[in-house]
């Protein structure tokens, strides 16, 4: 076996010469654990694993977080509406982890979001409603964000003077959590290599190895040049949410559970369309509708109905968006028209299928198993609860590891760039006059990177600190920091997850995704011709996205958006 090489620390850096290193390491180490699926479930398995001593590989066939982590309401809550599905257990569990989130693990990254609760009926509801959101004031434990507010019409009317004055009585003001949601699993994931995990994206599970009756690895491919390798090792963990039906045919066992995709779809519109200082959750004949702060934008959504076409790419259609915005304008004293939208984004969540006919009413609760000897798959869940599930996984797999393992602790070990945060955060006026940039924009960034940030700027020349062609939003220094820490090898990945360019635009990238390859060629060596065919994929996908977007029905717009290039030219869909 060999023996693993001891690397600086460089707070898990993702880079080119990390990506070479880790294929060496993948055919040559023998593991305890491989985990299949980059998103923040798979991350967070690889996180606890890596820093409970185990030796352990994640592999992920397209980016970090690149299905339903980087598609989320980016919320970090207890989930206000399964109190009243009496689900207390997952409340309660939710909203601890939000608290750590908040306090302990990354408050770089998770910040307090307030929402009003519009009260539309005289009498009982205000009591009603009191009565569930003191539970979840208290459920979590010690609270680092304030507890709820109650108002009158004419209060809530000053704190959203959107609202239509006939859509409300009163109101109650109360508080969550949100956060970037591809950029916090792409943070777990370097956290995870930086405790000596190998993370590594463009990797896709081909096959599995066995030994008798037994799973002993993994076969992979390099979807990025077709190479293939064997990775050997104790325990095997299918963290692939929605695919994990289709890994669990490839493996050739029989599943214990099986999952059901539900779509979810939310638009972004700018800030000045919405006059609020809050963001809002409005109850609909279904489920619920937020109306979510975010930066200089709102997120609007979402949605939840079956889906059954391309896992990879699910379309949102025109009546998704039409669904949206009608229930939003039923509020709103200035409706929202298709017009204002400047993006648009569809997730696929993996829900534990059961008996009911609704989506929305299916658990939210996780489910692992040990499907056999040397694999366990794990399941439904959601985005907040990521870190327990990652827990559990690894205890389901201990079984089949040599030895005894050690608890989990990844409730004391904090992401990287978070330490030191608050202090810099405090510093923020300094260091923007040392790096010459504006203090705002030394805040936006010590959000996206926290301590980091001094690795992000330290490098950077004059033309590096100066803003992205199209996206001012960014720094150039972004792009070329994603490709050379951070394992975005793509243009989409930088667009869609490292920054969220693609949906904070109108242009959804279009307009700059020259100039982003330019800056991502110089780290990854790419020619003109290279940087040529990554502006093509990149714009033929959001072709095909806006397309899919004005098609009546889920089979319309799949169609439409499955038409589009993969960036990853490798990659084998479905594997099974």
């Amino acid at each position: 076996m060999v023996m693993r090489e001891q690397y600086p620390a460089t707070a898990g850096r993702l880079g080119p010469q990390e990506r070479s290193r880790s294929w060496e390491r993948l055919g040559a180490e023998t593991f305890d654990l491989v985990i299949i699926g980059g998103g923040v479930v798979g991350v967070g398995a690889a996180l606890d694993a890596a820093t409970r001593g185990l030796r352990v590989a994640l592999v992920e066939a397209r980016d970090l977080a690149s299905g339903t982590s980087s598609r989320s309401s980016k919320l970090f809550h207890g989930g206000l509406r399964y109190l009243e599905q009496l689900e207390f257990g997952l409340v309660r569990e939710a909203l601890r982890e939000r608290e750590l989130m908040l306090t302990r693990l990354a408050p770089h990254l998770v910040k307090p979001v307030s929402f009003l609760y519009p009260l539309t009926h005289r009498g009982w509801e205000r009591p009603y409603t009191a009565a569930g959101l003191l539970m979840y004031d208290t459920m979590g434990g010690a609270r680092s964000v304030p507890g709820q507010k109650h108002l009158t019409k004419a209060g809530a009317l000053r704190l959203v003077p959107a609202l239509k004055p006939t859509a409300l009585v009163g109101g109650i003001r109360y508080y969550d959590a949100q956060a970037d949601d591809a950029r916090h699993t792409m943070m777990v994931g370097r956290t995870a290599a930086h405790y000596g995990a190998v993370v590594r994206t463009s990797t896709q599970v081909v096959g599995f190895l066995r030994e008798a009756d037994r799973v002993s690895g993994v076969r992979v491919r390099d979807v990025e040049d077709g190479r293939e390798t064997a990775v050997r090792a104790h325990a095997v963990i299918n963290a692939t949410g929605v695919w994990t039906d289709e890994l669990q045919r490839l493996s050739g066992s029989r599943g214990r559970f099986r999952v059901r995709a539900s779509k979810g779809v939310h638009i972004v519109v700018p800030r000045d369309r919405i006059v609020s200082e809050s963001g809002l959750i409005l109850r609909t004949e279904k489920s619920v509708l937020f109306v979510i702060p975010w930066r200089n934008h709102w997120i609007v959504g979402t949605t939840d109905t079956d889906w059954n076409l391309d896992l990879a790419h699910p379309a949102a259609t025109r009546s998704d968006i039409d669904y949206i915005l009608d229930h939003v304008n039923e509020v709103l004293a200035t409706p929202l028209t298709h017009d204002d939208i400047e993006g648009v984004y569809a997730g696929l969540r993996p829900l534990l299928a059961g008996e009911s006919e609704s989506t929305s009413k299916l658990s939210r609760e996780h489910a692992v198993a040990r499907v056999a000897p040397g694999l366990v798959a794990i399941a439904g869940g959601k985005y907040t609860t990521y870190r327990v599930m990652g827990a559990d996984a690894v205890d389901a797999a201990a079984v089949d590891l040599p030895g005894r393992i050690q608890p989990s602790i990844t409730d004391k070990v904090p992401l990287v760039g978070a330490d030191g945060y608050h202090a810099l955060v405090n510093q923020a006026d300094q260091l923007a006059t040392r790096y010459g940039l504006h203090p705002y924009r030394v805040r936006h960034l010590l959000d996206r990177y926290g301590s980091l940030v001094h690795e992000v700027l330290g490098t950077a020349n004059a033309e590096l600190l100066k803003p992205v062609p199209g996206a001012p939003d960014y720094l150039q220094v972004e792009v070329v920091y994603a490709a050379s820490h951070e394992g975005a090898l793509h243009l989409e990945d930088v667009l869609t997850r490292r920054t969220r360019i693609s949906i904070e635009y109108p242009h959804r990238g279009v307009e700059c995704a020259l100039p982003v390859a330019r800056l991502m060629a110089g780290v990854h060596g790419w020619d003109d011709a290279m940087i040529s065919h990554e502006v093509e994929v990149y714009t033929a996908r959001v072709d095909a996205e806006r397309a899919s977007q004005a098609e009546p029905d889920d089979q319309a717009a799949d169609a439409v958006r499955s038409s589009a290039p993969e960036a990853r030219p490798e990659i084998v869909e479905p594997v099974s």
